[in-house]
């Protein structure tokens, strides 16, 4: 199993486009289409905000009862969220547009929005860029760089990843994914949009189960602000093309090594949307290691991370180990303090800061030479040898770009 130093374009049975909508931005793309000829079976994981979108409540429902899928429309710049009926009008107003540009079914269609909440599609807009889209698109690498670039909102750049490996018989099997967020992620499934495709050959039931698992572990497991997206989904589609036998059984070869791939895409599009957070200078990663069970390990990880002072600390290149310790302490799940051995490291090597518990003496004009590269880890390690699981979380400092970004103008 390899990752590709290529994006959607890996899989020819799909087609993708990007196009100039102006559904709010001038002369720059903020509609998607990601199309596949070939009947495809879905997954997503969505929002847990009481306060969901038109297009969250609309893919869930389709979800539920449409067996297969042809397309995803994604609008950037307008949420489509606390629209009201109108919202949800506009929903069926879309997938039906759709389906005439596309010649498709009209439930065949998934629907995403990311922008501003509270305001009303602009549907003539988003309906002749529908047609638009479907005009333009292909399996080229421009077609999927222009899908991935039409998603951002407040991104700096577009998110893509890829890979490929081979089934039990034989076959070459590719995944790749594209995503976007850069404020508002917190997510507990920010805005966060994310969407695989693949060529497998799954049941929708093991791929609905494989993207829930995997989310888990990697979209929920970033924060840039504690906030989290009323619009905040990842959609999975497979339009079963590989050769592989169709996976029916978790407990097969192929199943295990697909989970395997899918993981390994969702970290990387997280760690990028870490990386990419609004005014961000710094990657921060928190992994924990040997806790006494997976749901400590995560907890403490997501802790760490999401500590406003935590944030402070590492864009200040200040080694303020007592931030860390509180977060873990707040994180809700007992751990064994005692055992706990604490470093920071970088490029610039490592510091360790703590050793079963006890604070360490530490060289200062070291922890801040560490702390002063663009990525950073803080490793816990609880020492707990009998279960040994582990975690790790991606977050980013919190600067003064990202307070002027979110005060300046409405995003």
């Amino acid at each position: 199993m390899r990752m590709l130093k290529k994006g959607l374009e890996i899989l020819p049975s799909f087609e993708f486009a990007g196009v100039k909508a102006g559904v709010k931005y001038k002369d720059r793309l903020d509609m998607a289409l990601l199309y596949s000829a070939t009947p495809c079976v879905a997954a997503g994981v969505f929002t847990h905000n009481k306060v969901r979108a038109a297009c969250v409540e609309y893919n869930i429902e389709r979800l539920k009862d449409t067996p297969y899928f042809h397309s995803v429309i994604i609008n950037a710049g307008n949420a489509n969220a606390c629209t009201g009926e109108r919202g949800k009008k506009d929903c069926l107003e879309s997938a039906l547009s759709a389906s005439i540009a596309l010649d498709i079914d009209f439930h065949s269609t998934l629907l995403a929005s990311t922008g501003v909440i509270g305001v009303p599609l602009p549907m003539p807009k988003i309906k002749k860029g529908i047609l638009s889209l479907a005009k333009a698109k292909g399996s080229s690498e421009v077609c999927a760089s222009n899908a991935a670039k039409a998603i951002m909102t407040t991104d700096t750049h577009q998110k893509q990843c890829s890979l490929e490996f081979r089934s039990k018989n034989g076959s070459k099997i590719r995944l790749a994914g594209i995503a976007k967020g850069s404020g508002m992620i917190h997510p507990n499934m920010a805005t966060l949009l994310g969407f695989v495709i693949t060529d497998i050959s799954i049941s929708q039931k093991l791929l609905q189960k494989a993207l829930k698992k995997v989310t888990k572990n990697t979209f929920n497991m970033i924060s840039v602000d504690r906030d989290t997206s009323t619009n905040d989904m990842v959609l999975a589609l497979s339009n079963k093309t590989a050769k592989n036998e169709l996976i029916v059984d978790e407990r097969s070869v192929d199943y295990k090594s697909f989970v395997q791939g899918l993981m390994m895409i969702c970290d990387e599009l997280s760690r990028q949307i870490a990386k990419d957070g609004e005014g961000a200078s710094k990657l921060i990663t928190a992994s924990v290691q040997n806790a006494p069970s997976k749901r400590v390990a995560r907890k403490l990880a997501k802790s760490i991370i999401s500590s406003n002072l935590v944030k402070c600390a590492v864009y200040g290149n200040d080694a303020n180990w007592g931030r860390i310790l509180c977060a873990m302490g707040y994180a809700g799940v007992e751990f064994p303090k005692e055992k706990l051995d604490l470093k920071i490291t970088s490029k610039g090597g490592e510091i360790i800061i703590m050793k079963n518990g006890q604070a360490l003496q530490i060289n200062e004009k070291k922890a801040t030479r560490i702390l002063g590269f663009d990525e950073v880890s803080i490793i816990a390690d609880l020492k707990n040898t009998n279960s040994a699981k582990s975690a790790k979380a991606y977050g980013c400092d919190l600067t003064p770009q990202y307070i002027s970004i979110n005060a300046d103008y409405r995003s």
